[in-house]
């Protein structure tokens, strides 16, 4: 296990003082490699990451109570461009990029804060990383499919040359073939660039196949953790999250909600 570059410590989130989205819930990511978060909708995995980068309020949410240290730094009272500037990139759900800009004039608003020739190596990165958006530089991303999109998110993301790089559902909505380039280029991105990854996705199968270890995650508190490989053996998850019965025998949708009714952590 590596150095814990992110801790959160019993946080609790409200929306407008009155709804609980997250409630004592802990985890750490390790400096290196990739970390899931699984969960079903509702659970509080996107407020999770919106009170790590600093960006509840524009829905009037806001940590009640807890803490979330990135690199011993208390993050729970910064704005977010100094998060941004500590070294954490959030690629939100939906990628909300500005669509009547070219691809490489988003590219170029998550560089902000670099200098020219900064601007332009990391803009040579995120072709090589990503060739087809090279194609396309001049393309309005409105324009772009799904797949594309998400990857001028990322690569947006990636212009602030972050170290913790926060990705909110990348398959969401995108094609099968799209969704497997994408994860190959956040593995490349993990593994030869050392980026420290959390990845946020309902698609459990394909979240625990990239990462190294896995946190879950229920009516906003953490219900389980452990490395990937563990909790694609653990039964809970295998029954709910992947829809696999004994002997990995799939299940139905039927079985999988009445499995899911039954479950005393989720109560």
């Amino acid at each position: 296990m590596g150095k814990q570059m992110l801790e959160v410590e019993n946080l609790q989130v409200v929306y407008n003082n009155a709804i609980e989205a997250v409630r004592n819930a802990s985890l750490s990511v390790s400096a290196g490699g990739i970390t899931a978060l699984l969960g079903a909708n509702g659970a509080g995995k996107t407020t999770l990451l919106k009170a790590i980068s600093g960006v509840l309020y524009p829905e009037d949410g806001k940590i009640r109570d807890g803490v979330i240290r990135f690199e011993g730094c208390d993050l729970t009272t910064l704005a977010p461009d100094d998060i941004v500037r500590l070294g954490i990139a959030h690629v939100p759900e939906g990628r909300k990029l500005f669509i009547e800009l070219t691809v490489e004039e988003n590219l170029i608003v998550g560089g902000h804060t670099a200098n020219r020739a900064d601007i332009a190596r990391r803009l040579e990165e995120i072709y090589d990383l990503f060739p087809q958006l090279k194609d396309r530089r001049a393309v309005l991303s409105g324009y772009l499919s799904g797949g594309e999109q998400q990857m001028v998110a990322i690569g947006r993301a990636l212009m602030a040359n972050p170290r913790l790089l926060m990705l909110d559902e990348p398959s969401l909505g995108i094609a099968p073939l799209m969704a497997e380039t994408i994860y190959a280029a956040v593995a490349r991105l993990s593994g030869e660039g050392g980026l420290t990854v959390l990845l946020v996705e309902q698609n459990a199968s394909l979240a625990l196949d990239a990462s190294r270890n896995a946190f879950v995650l229920e009516n906003g508190r953490v219900v389980l953790d452990g490395t990937s490989d563990e909790l694609k053996r653990n039964e809970d998850v295998c029954e709910f999250y992947l829809g696999l019965g004994a002997k990995g025998v799939r299940r139905s949708m039927r079985d999988v909600k009445h499995y899911k009714r039954r479950k005393r952590w989720l109560s």
